[in-house]
């Protein structure tokens, strides 16, 4: 049983429980009424013929009689019984009689009342003494309002459940087929897309429903999938050429020193080229193993209590002795004065790496300008904000930066592997950090490091 079916006849049949309830219901409270109210009639009729009946007052026994005669309806079949009764074997007697059973007239007895039914005529009995004689007064009639109201009404709520639940049910399969249109949609088009056209997407729209924020949802989805797809597609390309560069300049160095016999100087010089290109090779290499070892979180480092202006000076110091043209600043005007508030658990090497590839990059594209680096702190992160005022990322590559050996497309008269980056930003995710990188072409770029505080 497919959805559709199961939600039209969900919906018929709560409907029809509904409306029986609800017709059952004013049926059910209004059959009650109607018997109460006739009963109660019946009853007025024969205390109203006992007084006139036994009334010694000439006067008001003839007022009695009018009131019964001009202002009390006649009954459908109305009929009136006055009994004498003297004893039990009277009472039995008039039980036999009358056909309305011992129990009617023991209550009439009892509470001085009683009522009874046979088929469609109701009877109600009263007791009236006069001059200490019991008599038993019984007003018998046929009820026309129930049986001719109560049966219209039958038929009205009946016909009324019957006209609803057509209406019902073809309203309840008609919304459950076009509920599901958009889910068709959606259906029809996820059916479309393949790895050859991961680009498609499903049409937004604007209702804030459900429907709508399983679309975003499913868009959102399909977005980190086609990223999946690019980031190996990418990594290949990228990595296939800074492979091949180093191979292929030691393979043709090879081929050549080898098509004649050379002098000593041009082994050595051959010899000098291909280590360049070995060292190279071996330095990919070992990036790409240690960004392969960062990128698994449970991965177990040493752990200690650091803090993080002592390992920004240790790494300036350290790019002072490689690049002595840098012109890095630490910023302290942001600096907490609370020494806790720079406190940070973590590896010290690996923090050395991260730190030391962002501001070598920022170095490098920005040929060797100003670099700012300012430290501030919140209750619970350090932040740390490197600035430079370099060629800037392209908006358009900014999504791609984090992918191993991708490297913008206005750095090809820079050095580099498209590595320190992805390498820099697995350390600071290794620490529970985050890494966001901003930037704005020919203006420069800042990236923001946030690492949780130490809990002391």
């Amino acid at each position: 049983m497919n959805t559709k079916l199961k939600i039209s006849l969900l919906l018929i049949a709560s409907n029809i429980l509904l409306l029986l309830l609800f017709g059952g219901g004013i049926y059910y409270f209004l059959r009650n009424y109607s018997y109460k109210d006739f009963y109660k009639r019946l009853e007025t009729r024969a205390s109203i013929t006992a007084r006139y009946k036994f009334e010694q007052n000439k006067l008001n026994s003839e007022a009695f009689r009018n009131i019964r005669e001009q202002h009390l309806e006649k009954l459908s079949d109305e009929k009136v019984y006055f009994y004498k009764v003297n004893n039990e074997m009277k009472i039995k007697s008039l039980a036999v009689k009358t056909g309305l059973g011992i129990a009617f007239f023991k209550e009439i007895f009892r509470e001085s009342k009683a009522t009874a039914q046979k088929g469609n005529t109701f009877y109600t009995g009263i007791r009236y003494i006069n001059n200490n004689q019991t008599y038993v007064i019984i007003v018998s009639a046929k009820n026309y309002y129930a049986s001719h109201h109560l049966a219209f009404l039958r038929y009205i709520i009946g016909g009324g459940i019957l006209i609803i639940l057509i209406i019902t049910s073809y309203f309840s399969i008609y919304f459950s087929r076009h509920i599901f249109d958009p889910i068709n949609s959606i259906t029809d088009t996820v059916n479309k897309i393949s790895t050859d056209n991961m680009h498609l997407r499903l049409e937004e729209v604007e209702q804030n429903n459900e429907i709508g924020q399983l679309i975003s949802t499913f868009n959102g989805l399909l977005n980190r999938v086609e990223t999946a797809f690019e980031t190996p597609k990418n990594f290949i390309s990228n990595a296939s050429h800074e492979f091949r560069t180093p191979l292929t300049a030691i393979i043709g160095e090879a081929e050549v020193i080898l098509m004649k016999d050379r002098n000593i100087n041009e082994y050595q010089q051959s010899l000098k080229s291909i280590l360049v290109q070995a060292e190279r090779l071996n330095q990919i290499t070992q990036s790409l193993l240690l960004l392969a070892q960062t990128g698994y979180e449970n991965k177990k480092i040493h752990i200690e209590l650091l803090r993080t202006d002592e390992i920004l000076w240790e790494v300036k110091e350290l790019i002072n002795q490689l690049n002595p043209k840098n012109k890095i600043s630490i910023d302290l005007s942001l600096l907490p004065e609370d020494p806790k508030k720079l406190k940070i658990r973590g590896n010290k090497h690996l923090l050395h790496t991260a730190f030391a590839n962002v501001l070598n990059n920022a170095c490098k594209y920005s040929n060797n300008k100003p670099v700012v680096v300012s430290i501030a702190s919140t209750d619970n992160t350090v932040i740390v904000l490197i600035k430079d005022i370099g060629i800037g990322i392209p908006m358009s590559e900014i999504d791609f930066i984090y992918d191993p050996f991708f490297r913008a497309s206005n750095t090809k008269y820079f050095e580099g592997y498209g590595i320190g980056l992805p390498l820099a930003r697995n350390i600071i995710k290794l620490h529970d950090g985050q890494l966001l990188v901003s930037s704005v072409v020919n203006e420069g770029t800042t990236v923001q490091i946030k690492i949780p505080l130490a809990q002391l």
